[in-house]
């Protein structure tokens, strides 16, 4: 691996020099290194770039890293992971990515995951996004995420984009069966001429299942954001949708709710606010003797904690 992938690492995965569990690492469109363990086994695809990670029914405790990084512009990398996770298992996979720049050419990152949860198994899966370097090509991350839930089963999804990246568009989907639980919380920071679009499509199909999606971002400078969510309630189930938005400078943020019950025991519910930071919030830091900006950065690093 070379140094700026090393560094990436440190950001997106809180890499240490080595991890532990499970892992792949993928550098420049290429795995650079990749070890299994002996509940959790990683393989390369036969067909496709990317990979399939096998957790047993019933591991438990157990970590999965496969953090990918693009060092350079002129790569465009697109890789297609696929989890299976068995019976009675809860794992923890970290998936971040990073992308650094220095040239005038553009850098992409495309990470297209599909999670096949069986009967009871729970995941924490982590995604941190960001983009460095100061070369004039953009810097993208466009991930693609499939989320399959057996009966019972339940994942638990922490993303955040925490900034440099030009453009991004993240697509989630999502299939519950009965008692089935989705919870995701993503946070969001675009800055300058930056473009961010979140969407989420989720099909509750099994009686006692629930969906809780809340988003929180800061739009700054000219950036744009956009926010889509579409939950569909085909049983007896909850489902919850939230975005709060803070717009500084000339940022915008569009949201665009959609719930679709199509039975009448479906409890669906939408939340959003956009706004400004309110300005008591920046007088009562500034009466502690800090400056309008660094007040400013106090509110938006907490609103995205």
């Amino acid at each position: 691996m070379n140094s700026i992938t090393q560094k990436l690492l440190e950001t997106i995965s809180n890499w240490t020099g080595s991890f532990p569990g499970a892992y792949s690492i993928r550098e420049d469109g290429q795995c650079a290194e990749f070890r299994s363990t002996e509940h959790i086994r990683i393989e390369p695809k036969a067909d496709l770039p990317g990979l399939d990670i096998h957790v047993l029914p019933g591991t438990t405790g157990e970590t999965v890293s496969i953090p990918a990084c693009v060092t350079h512009g002129d790569i465009d990398d697109l890789v297609y992971n696929d989890f299976y996770i068995g019976e009675g298992a809860d794992v923890t996979i970290s998936a971040g990515c990073g992308v650094h720049n220095e040239s005038g050419e553009p850098a992409r990152h495309n990470g297209v995951h599909r999670f096949f949860l069986e009967k009871n198994a729970h995941v924490l899966y982590l995604e941190k996004h960001i983009g460095t370097g100061g070369g004039a090509g953009k810097r993208s991350i466009d991930p693609v995420t499939s989320v399959f839930l057996k009966e019972g089963a339940s994942l638990e999804m922490d993303t955040s984009q925490i900034g440099g990246l030009d453009d991004s568009n993240r697509k989630t989907t999502a299939e519950l069966a009965e008692n089935a639980k989705l919870t995701i919380r993503e946070r969001l920071l675009t800055e300058g001429d930056q473009k961010a679009a979140t969407e989420f499509d989720v099909e509750i199909n099994g009686d006692g299942a629930g969906v809780d999606l809340v988003s929180r971002s800061v739009a700054r400078g000219n950036s744009r954001q956009t926010y889509r969510s579409r939950i569909a309630g085909n049983a007896r189930c909850t489902g919850h949708s939230e975005c709060d938005a803070i717009l500084s400078e000339n940022g915008s943020v569009s949201a665009s709710p959609e719930l679709d019950a199509r039975n009448e025991d479906a409890s669906l519910i939408h939340e959003a606010a956009i706004g400004k930071i309110a300005g008591e919030q920046l007088l009562k830091l500034k009466t502690l003797g800090l400056t309008e900006a660094e007040a400013e950065a106090k509110i938006i690093e907490g609103f995205l904690r």
